[in-house]
């Protein structure tokens, strides 16, 4: 997987997180996953269409998500991760994917975001478009969040 195609996504996650309250984001451990997705509690799945195919699946427990939505409501307690922290994370989500679209779009690369779909639960695999895909461990302010990224390029 060209490194071209990833990094977009990464350089979005660590621009966009720091403007809604995160002061430390660190890139920490890279590995190659087959298969599926294994969640940790939290899964949000957005797929890509155009000259970048593929899916992104932002991974993280259910106590981070809900540390992580209350950050992002500007340090409202949350305390059970329902319908207002679950729509913080997704809009999270969109706003990362959409800006990491713009980086492939300033390569020349045409790229469409499909909604984001938010699964709840721990017990449960998510099958990617790619069998191979890159796990990227992101730290937000010590917080674990799995990049899960299965792209390839279509155009050539």
């Amino acid at each position: 997987m060209d490194a071209r195609f990833i990094n977009p996504v990464i350089d979005a996650f660590r621009d966009i997180l720091p403007q809604l309250g995160f002061a430390d984001i660190q890139r920490g451990n890279i590995r190659m996953g087959t298969n599926s997705v294994e969640s940790l509690g939290v899964t949000v799945i957005i797929g890509m269409t155009k000259d970048i195919r593929g899916n992104v699946a932002y991974n993280l427990t259910e106590s981070t998500a809900m540390a992580i939505a209350s950050t992002m409501m500007g340090g409202m307690p949350v305390e059970k991760f329902d319908e207002l922290p679950q729509s913080a994370i997704s809009e999270l989500v969109n706003m990362v994917t959409a800006n990491a679209a713009i980086r492939y779009e300033q390569m020349d690369l045409k790229v469409d975001i499909s909604p984001p779909s938010l699964v709840v639960g721990a017990d449960f695999r998510a099958r990617l478009l790619q069998e191979k895909f890159l796990v990227i461990e992101m730290l937000v302010n010590g917080l674990l969040v799995q990049l899960n990224l299965g792209l390839e390029n279509v155009q050539g």
